[in-house]
Parts: C-alpha cells; sequence; structure tokens
C-alpha cells in the first residue's frame, strides 16, 4: 500500500508483525478486529508471559489463526482437529494450556479439548470460552431446525468458517441437504427438487439484506410461509473502532438467527 493510506484490519485480526509494518508505512490504520479476537490475542500473550506452552485448536491458514499465532509465535502449536491430537509434540505435558479460534463448531473442539486432555491431564482452560457468541447461538439455532429440513441453506462466504461449518452442523444433526451459497442467485432448482421443508440461516456477519433475498426468492419458488426459529436473544453491541467513533454514533443491529420456509 502507498504510504500515508487508509487501512482497515479485519474483523479476524492481525499479527504484532501486520500492526508494525503498517506503522512503519505510515499508514492510517483502522483497526476493526473484532473485541472477541483480541480477548484470545490477549489470552495469547498473557499465557507466553507466563511461559505456558499455547495449544490453538484452529484451521491452518485461517486469517483469525494467523493473527493470533503471531502473538505468541515462539510459545503456539496449532491443533487443526481431533486426529491431530495424537501427533502433537510439547516440551512440557505439565505447562499447557489451550485457546481456540472464534468461529469453530463447538462441538468439535470440546472433542478436540477432551482428546487433549486425555493425552496431557495437567492442560489448562482459558478463563472462559473462546468461541464467539453468535457462532453457538447460530450452531444451536441450526441444530433444532435441521431435523425438520430436507434442505438448508447457509448464507455465507466459502472463507468464513463458521459459514462452513454450519452446512457441516445442519448435515450432522438431521438435514436430508446443505448447501452454503453467498447470494440468492446461487440456489439451484434441483436442490428443491421434492423438498417440502427449508431451513435458512447464515453466518455470524452476513448483512441481513442477503438472508432477505434468499427468503424471498424462495417464497417466489412456493415457499411463502416462513416461521422464525429463536433459540437465543442477542443484546450484545461493540462500539466501532476508536478511529470512527468521533464520525459516528453508529452501532450493530442484533438480528434473527434464521427462518425456516415451508409449504
Amino acid at each position: 500500500m502507498p504510504p500515508g493510506s487508509h487501512l482497515v484490519f479485519s474483523a479476524h485480526g492481525v499479527s504484532p508483525a501486520v500492526v508494525q509494518a503498517a506503522s512503519d508505512r505510515e499508514l492510517l490504520a483502522i483497526d476493526a478486529t473484532c473485541p472477541l479476537v483480541t480477548k484470545v490475542h490477549r489470552e495469547a500473550t498473557r499465557f507466553a508471559k507466563q511461559d505456558l506452552q499455547i495449544l490453538l485448536i484452529g484451521h491452518a491458514g485461517h486469517e483469525e489463526v494467523e493473527g493470533t499465532m503471531g502473538h505468541a509465535p515462539e510459545r503456539t502449536i496449532l491443533v487443526n482437529s481431533p486426529d491431530d491430537v495424537d501427533r502433537i509434540e510439547v516440551d512440557d505435558p505439565d505447562n499447557l494450556v489451550w485457546i481456540s479460534q472464534t468461529t469453530l463448531s463447538v462441538d468439535e473442539t470440546m472433542e478436540t479439548v477432551r482428546r487433549l486432555r486425555e493425552r496431557f491431564p495437567k492442560l489448562q482452560d482459558p478463563p472462559s470460552d473462546d468461541i464467539c457468541y453468535a457462532t453457538q447461538n447460530r450452531q444451536v439455532a441450526i441444530k433444532k431446525v435441521a431435523p425438520e429440513a430436507d434442505l438448508v441453506i447457509v448464507v455465507g462466504s466459502a472463507n468464513s468458517s463458521n459459514s462452513v461449518r454450519l452446512v457441516e452442523v445442519a448435515l450432522e444433526h438431521g438435514a436430508k441437504a446443505a448447501h452454503r451459497i453467498d447470494y440468492a442467485s446461487e440456489i439451484r432448482q434441483e436442490w428443491l427438487d421434492g423438498v417440502a421443508t427449508v431451513g435458512v440461516t447464515s453466518g455470524a456477519s452476513v448483512p441481513e439484506v442477503l438472508v432477505q433475498e434468499v427468503l424471498a426468492d424462495l417464497a417466489d419458488a412456493g415457499y411463502a410461509d416462513v416461521e422464525e426459529v429463536r433459540t437465543a436473544e442477542e443484546d450484545l453491541m461493540f462500539s466501532l473502532p476508536k478511529e470512527l467513533r468521533r464520525d459516528s454514533a453508529g452501532n450493530t443491529d442484533a438480528r434473527a438467527l434464521g427462518g425456516r420456509a415451508r409449504t
């Protein structure tokens, strides 16, 4: 980027090296890191200072994982899945703590922790759950919808970990089929053939307008009877990045977790 340009650090967060590189180029950085991700960064930094070895449960190559590992690179080992547990080599099995990427499957993360604790009985827990509340809420909701759905449509990007997990959770909990889409135009007619009930959900940061466009297209296809399934009320609001607060009093609106369209 040209020196002096504006730069936004995304909600996934970045490593200290990226922050320093931006400063070196005199970029006007806006830190839009999700506060829940920042919490994990602070945990990693604190545990490293306590000379603990950190087992980070997350997916290799994901932006959030790269940012978190950058806060304690010499003290962090990545655990991709429960199957990775047996291959992990640690310096001191009595001096371990685990943290996690915020957008993982809750069930898979807990299974990974269970297996880690079988190998390392003295494994320490973080002070509180690292998985994003919005991610957890959507997984709980889709577990309720999936058994009654012939098809589940998840609105979210391919690089959105929590959106991809929703497809997996839906299939694991009874949905006959599940597909992820970015836009309503990606719905295929063959998906709807013989389908009586469609479950609709979305990734944690998907704009509401994209969900409404999907529901509108489904209504045109004959799925006009919509039942909203609520398993939690989201009322937590985060402030804008400090660099923007002086310019706007905006905030984030909580919204429905998803709906069920059926004929």
